[in-house]
């Protein structure tokens, strides 16, 4: 027959881990919410030093094109099901389309998803795609 006390002593052990779990998951959410903020706070600082850098070297040159470059061009809309419906006119396979596209057909598949979107580049290369034919579309897989 066990005794009371190692009885107690185990039940509060359990409740002890139980109660330290709950309290460590909650501090795991918290660390990776702060490691994505860190981690996205020096993507825009790399992009800052980039600027000052072409700004120091250029004499502004630089910072006023890329400024020219995101305002006055058309902005590309970008649609996963757009995108799988123009893949499904041309009558091609997401291997193709990304061989013409110049990526990878995983890529395509992703963007088709809506799990990622393509970069400003690649949406060029998109918008193209739009305004091909299918005789186009397989002329440019062959070439």
């Amino acid at each position: 027959m066990p005794n009371i006390a190692s009885v107690l002593k185990t039940e509060i052990q359990r409740v002890a881990r139980k109660e330290l779990r709950a309290e460590t998951q909650q501090l795991k959410k918290t660390v990776t919410q702060y490691r994505g903020q860190i981690a996205q706070l020096k993507r825009r600082l790399q992009a800052l030093e980039q600027l000052v850098r072409r700004q120091a070297k250029g004499g502004g040159r630089a910072v006023a094109a890329a400024e020219a470059d995101d305002d006055s061009g058309p902005s590309l809309r970008f649609s996963a099901k757009g995108l799988a419906t123009q893949r499904k006119r041309l009558g091609l396979s997401a291997a193709a389309v990304a061989k013409i596209l110049g990526v990878s057909a995983l890529s395509v598949y992703k963007w088709e998803s809506g799990k990622t979107r393509p970069r400003a580049r690649q949406l060029e290369a998109i918008a193209s795609l739009r305004k091909m034919g299918k005789r186009e579309a397989l002329a440019r897989l062959e070439a």
